[in-house]
């Protein structure tokens, strides 16, 4: 993980070079020990290794360095266990080692050891060390090879807004400039190649491009030329083109995704040379989405290093005359939007950024996990492991978080939580709600404490490095959406999505999975909303809006119920949500953060800041303690309530329809999919399929894995006869066993009314179901497997005294008292459950929001 030692081989002559680096390495991998007579045992190399003084570490993460001792090569002796064949290839290969001082021999598959000695070895596999050292610099992203990057290291402070930022109101007067093009304006930034539609992706390497890098912005011709210089080749960025087209307008054209024509939306670049008070309109023209939150008031963001450095002011809404619109200067194939704004900056000569969302990059990850690493007390509890390797060859990381158990039946007891972020690359506001959720899971909270003790917590706090280092908005370098892929059978073409699914997987096999949650970013609509699965099973019918519900209570301000959907599409088979769903975790979600703001409570048309999105992460953890709390009077009230908003929606939808229907029958034994809209509000992109140069692969993969086998043919006549009888006495059996059954069911079918049947019919028809189906409703079965085991159950009880004492907040909206070394919440941001209807549990409870009705027009 960490960049590889650059040494080369010194040019020294040595008595036998090849013989020292055989005498190592066979030593290193088991087969040569400084005992006579043993013969090579895994269990003792792993042991020797450990024990052995030459072999320690230097300190470095990633590469292990043997540091000789005073043993001399005379006290080295050959197994027994080598043949005396193999005796005389070494003899006759060490005559040769002259060669090893040849320039044509260099490799960096051999090292030499610190000090310089010639001690030469193999290089270790880097993939089996998936653990950080604070004396080592972190691994410098890899690039493709197309690509330029700028040897700059841009890192922001993360300042807070004094203030609240408002939603930028319209006043029907802006302007919508024309587009000039570069034929009429002057080019100032324009990106050499850029890898589109057509090509694939080959190789990458640290630092991306081989070579000088060329200077792309215009050179100044004095220092009254006040022209913007442009940059965008660092991590995350994302600018293709800029045309001067006036004194202080420019127009841009973002880069698609790498290795495809499409998805512009995520854009981040640096301009320089500014003047204070000159007004500057700035015009994106090829975007590809029909709707934005900026036609709702959303204000791009601005950062200024002035600013920053001299008041420690990060980011900033800026920007006035915002107008988005359509483009009727494309080429008639794809329609483009524009994006307009102006703005005037605070300083003359300043270095100032555009960004459409708070930037998280894969450097500020891997600073975040390795303070996590070198903490004493977090490293104890959280373990970070290497999940695969991207397409270019980045980490991605993946955290186990749960407290040490006392006992093994303690630890087969714990069920699994699984989250992940940043599927799409230009999603940034996944990884600050990410950022919340490690921040409070992590800390000394009891809170966080109880919730390590009853879960295991499998976190992949970014799932596509190799987007968001290239500055992609929704595609991996393989060119495709790693959302519609959760399915793949290509591992080497989409390893992200394949090791987690697989580790989801084996996972399973272990315990049960009660939760998983992919954090997501929404481009079209405001606040915070989930998307589920609908259960098919009554016996947990509605139990997947639980948990959404739960969550609009404890963030009322940010997440809103109404906007969450549940019904699955065809298209969205390949995702996160639905495959997981597939593999049997009932509550699985995408959860969608929005670009711009709230139009909740407190918050009402003000834009979210990095503060919002983290105090999210916050509420999972605290919504999973009620979700899961033994004393179930929460679950079942919001049972409750969730039947009377689907009845309230039913009613809605037959009167829209023109019937009547008698909502004291069994109304739900109707389907939700039939009640639920399908498309409306969806932010997602349909599957492109493969690329071409995969579908040759995908097709022998497919054809090795369902070829049929053969079944084995009965070997004699006596085992025909005794299989055949065998399955005639099955047969016959199952058809006397369940014979009254299916008359009964067969007459009860002709009796049920559909869904769309005059109201006399359905009212009639439905009477008969409505107790069982209430039971079903009222009371939870006590066998599911949402309800806490036995084991946690004594685990909450224990912790009982914990839960009582303050606990971890963050200012945005804690419903129990704060440590004294973290904020006081605010007085009117707190959960509404009701206390009528919940008695007093240890864990204290408020009012219970009472919602008009559920929104179903919506869906991801």
């Amino acid at each position: 993980m960490f960049p590889a030692l650059e040494t080369e081989l010194k040019h020294e002559t040595l008595p036998d070079p090849y013989e020292d680096f055989m005498y190592h390495h066979l030593q290193y991998y088991g087969y040569f020990k400084a005992e006579r007579d043993s013969l090579p045992d895994s269990a003792k190399h792993q042991y020797a290794r450990k024990t052995n003084p030459r072999l320690v570490l230097n300190g470095s993460f990633g590469e292990r360095d043997l540091i000789p001792d005073p043993l001399q090569r005379k006290k080295l002796l050959w197994p027994t266990c080598l043949s005396s064949t193999l005796h005389r290839q070494i003899e006759a290969m060490s005559r040769d080692s002259s060669m090893l001082t040849s320039h044509l021999l260099k490799s960096r598959q051999l090292l030499h050891n610190e000090f310089g000695e010639a001690n030469p070895r193999l290089r270790e596999p880097r993939d089996l060390f998936g653990f950080f050292s604070g004396s080592a610099p972190l691994q410098a992203p890899r690039w493709p090879i197309e690509c330029e990057v700028v040897k700059e290291n841009i890192r922001h402070i993360e300042g807070v807004p004094p203030q609240p930022e408002y939603f930028y109101q319209p006043t029907g007067n802006e302007k919508i400039p024309e587009i000039v093009g570069e034929e009429k304006g002057t080019v100032v930034y324009q990106l050499d190649s850029v890898p589109t539609e057509g090509s694939c992706f080959s190789s990458s390497r640290v630092g991306g491009k081989r070579g000088d890098i060329k200077e792309l912005a215009v050179t100044l011709q004095g220092p009254d030329d006040n022209t913007l210089l442009f940059e965008s080749r660092f991590e995350s960025g994302n600018l293709h083109k800029a045309v001067r087209v006036d004194t202080y307008e420019y127009e841009l054209t973002l880069r698609t995704d790498l290795y495809t024509n499409k998805h512009t939306q995520w854009f981040y670049f640096r301009v320089q040379n500014t003047r204070k008070d000159a007004t500057y309109r700035f015009t994106i023209v090829n975007l590809l989405k029909p709707k934005s939150l900026y036609t709702l008031g959303m204000k791009p963001l601005m950062y200024s290093q002035l600013d920053a450095d001299t008041h420690n002011l990060g980011w900033r809404r800026e920007g006035k005359e915002i107008k988005y619109y359509k483009n009727h200067m494309g080429d008639g194939l794809q329609p483009f939007y524009c994006l307009t704004w102006t703005v005037q900056f605070p300083h003359d000569q300043d270095t100032c950024f555009f960004a459409h969302f708070y930037p998280y990059t894969y450097t500020d990850l891997q600073c975040y996990l390795l303070a996590v690493a070198n903490n004493p007390v977090q490293s104890q509890f959280c373990k970070l492991r290497t999940l695969c390797r991207s397409l270019a060859g980045n980490t991605v990381y993946l955290l186990t978080i749960t407290n040490p158990s006392q006992t093994p039946q303690e630890a087969a007891a714990k069920k699994a939580v699984v989250l992940s972020a940043r599927v799409h690359p230009g999603e940034s506001n996944g990884s600050w709600v990410m950022k919340g959720f490690l921040d409070f899971i992590l800390s000394n909270s009891p809170d966080a404490a109880l919730l390590r003790d009853i879960f295991v917590f499998k976190v992949v706090p970014m799932l596509n490095p190799d987007g968001v280092i290239v500055g992609n908005y929704r595609c991996s370098l393989a060119g495709r959406d790693l959302n519609r892929h959760y399915k793949t059978i290509l591992k080497e073409s989409f390893p992200c999505v394949w090791y987690t699914r697989n580790m989801i997987q084996r996972l399973l096999e272990e315990r049960e999975v009660l939760l998983y949650c992919d954090f997501h970013g929404h481009s079209r609509k405001n606040n915070i909303f989930l998307y589920g699965c609908n259960n098919n099973d009554r016996k947990y019918w509605l139990h997947e809006r639980v948990f959404p519900l739960m969550l609009s209570k404890n963030a009322p301000d940010k997440f809103s119920f109404p906007s969450c959907n549940f019904k699955i599409q065809k298209c969205k088979e390949g995702t996160g949500r639905v495959v997981m769903w597939r593999m049997g975790i009932v509550n699985s979600y995408t959860l969608e953060s929005t670009f711009g703001g709230s139009t909740l409570g407190s918050k009402r048309y003000t834009h979210f800041t990095t503060e919002d999105l983290k105090s999210l992460g916050y509420h999972v953890c605290d919504t999973l303690l009620d979700f899961c709390d033994p004393d179930q009077t929460k679950f079942t009230q919001c049972l409750a309530e969730l039947k009377e908003l689907l009845q309230q929606e039913i009613h809605k939808k037959f009167s829209a329809l023109g019937q009547d229907m008698d909502l004291e029958g069994s109304w739900n034994d109707i389907s939700l999919s039939d009640i639920e809209s399908s498309t409306s509000g969806s932010d997602s992109s349909l599957s492109d399929g493969l690329p071409v140069h995969l579908l040759s692969i995908a097709h022998e993969l497919n054809q090795k894995m369902y070829k049929k086998k053969k079944k084995k043919p009965l070997q004699t006549r006596k085992q025909r006869n005794e299989q055949y009888q065998k399955n005639n006495m099955i047969q016959e059996f199952k058809s006397t066993e369940y014979a009254p059954e299916r008359a009964e069911i067969a007459s009860t079918l002709q009796k049920q009314p559909t869904f769309f049947k005059t109201s006399g019919n359905t009212s009639s028809s439905t009477i008969k179901n409505e107790k069982p189906r209430m039971n079903e409703l009222n009371g939870r079965d006590k066998g599911t497997s949402l309800d806490p085991p036995k084991m946690t159950t004594s685990i909450l009880t224990k912790n009982k005294e914990r839960m009582q004492k303050p606990r971890f907040t963050i200012s945005c909206s804690p419903k129990r008292s704060t440590n004294t070394s973290q904020e006081q919440p605010a007085p009117d941001m707190k959960p509404n459950w009701s206390r009528n209807t919940f008695p007093a549990t240890h864990r204290g409870g408020a009012n219970v929001v009472s919602y008009p009705s559920l929104h179903i027009y919506t869906y991801p």
